[in-house]
């Protein structure tokens, strides 16, 4: 496996998350996904999923360093895991919005700082964290303040990284989906015209784009997956 790209997915059992994984593995690269449930159903060629708590950031870490320890080297990382919340100022207190946060930042920032790291080390490397209107327009909170605000930590951390690795071949994106396509937004708005929203297999395929060599001189990219929605 010395030549074999290596990329981790967390949140890899969800939506995204799995539409992320078949993607890389399709175009030869060697995933270690992240999840919080066991799945029965391995072995998958290439692929493996390890069952860590992110919002332990002793055990995010122990799990990084696993992976450099047997790889080397991690090519790509893709932070799919978070959550989503309702709610206004009117009706939030603080612990709701530290909830979120932890949700949605802490355990995004627990495996990217000793990837970012080890990304640095090697001088090469691509984080995609997943964003949101909301989190990159506050406009766009309304009605869902503590999630919108939780991603947009998710901006700041980017565009700090980028100022850290200014110089060499690491870079952090943030992919800023519209209503993805999946069966819980489905259930939840079945009025809407699915049609318009953004398919999960089609923000999987922008990711992996912005991994090959056609998009090699990219720099600090917010990457709006919108479709028609």
């Amino acid at each position: 496996m010395k030549n074999i790209n290596v990329a981790i997915v967390t949140g890899a059992t969800g939506n995204l998350g799995k539409s992320v994984t078949h993607k890389f593995l399709d175009e030869g690269f060697y995933v270690v996904g992240t999840t919080t449930v066991p799945n029965n159903n391995l072995p998958i060629q290439n692929y493996e999923e390890v069952v860590v708590d992110l919002s332990d950031e002793t055990a995010s870490e122990k799990f990084i360093e696993n992976i450099i320890n047997r790889f080397k080297k991690i090519d790509v990382a893709v932070l799919t895991a978070g959550g989503f919340a309702m709610g206004k100022v009117v009706d939030l207190k603080a612990t709701d919005i530290k909830q979120q946060i932890q949700l949605n930042f802490e355990t995004a920032y627990n495996v990217a700082q000793p990837i970012f790291k080890q990304m640095l080390n090697q001088k090469n490397g691509r984080i995609f964290f997943i964003g949101s209107k909301a989190g990159l327009d506050a406009r766009n909170s309304k009605g869902v303040i503590a999630y919108g605000l939780s991603k947009s930590l998710i901006f700041r951390l980017a565009e700090l990284m980028n100022e850290e690795a200014q110089g060499k071949n690491v870079v952090a994106n943030v992919v800023v989906p519209s209503t993805i396509d999946t069966p819980p937004n489905r259930k939840a708005m079945p009025g809407a015209d699915f049609d318009k929203w953004v398919k999960t297999e089609a923000i999987a395929s922008v990711i992996y784009w912005h991994c090959t060599e056609e998009a090699a001189s990219l720099r600090e990219s917010i990457i709006k997956v919108y479709n028609n929605a």
